[in-house]
């Protein structure tokens, strides 16, 4: 017989995990104001081995519509602002010999649009994921009650699975709605 307990706690796992998930995607897309994480994709070759930018020079956010780059290794520069200008980030760095600066430009009507959509295809992304966890359990508490779960036990798990469905649909709902509150924001 299944232990009902480890068998919530692993659908709730499942569902943190969707909402972590949607939490990082969304951190990956430009809001018009500075965020070093949107470099966290973006690899350069440091000594043979393909690093994060941040592991080779110090990144930080000056003001809200800059991002400063400062390598710790001069022969750096080049390698550097290569990986930026073939990345998708769309902005052209600026070298000044000691800081490269990256200007994040404000956004358009049109591709605040498009970023809204994009987030709003993570969003849903998670929300399936959700859905699967809870559909699995579901599956499972129905399995065992052919091996012997009262059937009461199996009403008041899916109850509780229902709760914890609902609680990481709302948490996605809020992650989402507050990124494109700050998307929209000009």
């Amino acid at each position: 017989m299944i232990d009902v307990k480890s068998c919530l706690a692993e659908a709730q796992e499942k569902m943190d995990e969707a909402v972590m998930y949607l939490e990082d995607s969304l951190a990956h897309i430009r809001a018009g104001k500075a965020d070093v994480r949107i470099l966290d994709s973006i690899r350069v070759d440091s000594y043979g081995s393909m690093v994060p930018i941040n592991n080779v020079a110090a990144v930080n956010t000056p003001d809200a519509r800059t991002i400063a780059i400062k390598p710790w290794d001069k022969s750096m520069f080049r390698i550097i602002e290569k990986a930026i200008i073939d990345s998708d980030l769309g902005i052209m760095p600026e070298n000044n010999g000691e800081i490269i600066r990256l200007g994040i430009p404000p956004l358009t009507e049109e591709r605040r649009k498009t970023l809204a959509k994009q987030c709003s295809k993570e969003a849903e992304t998670a929300k399936v994921s959700v859905r699967n966890a809870r559909r699995d359990t579901i599956d499972k508490l129905k399995k065992a009650i052919k091996d012997g779960l009262s059937e009461d036990m199996e009403k008041d798990a899916e109850n509780d699975l229902q709760k914890q469905h609902d609680k990481a649909i709302k948490q996605i709902e809020t992650l989402l709605a507050a990124k494109e509150k700050e998307i929209m924001t000009v």
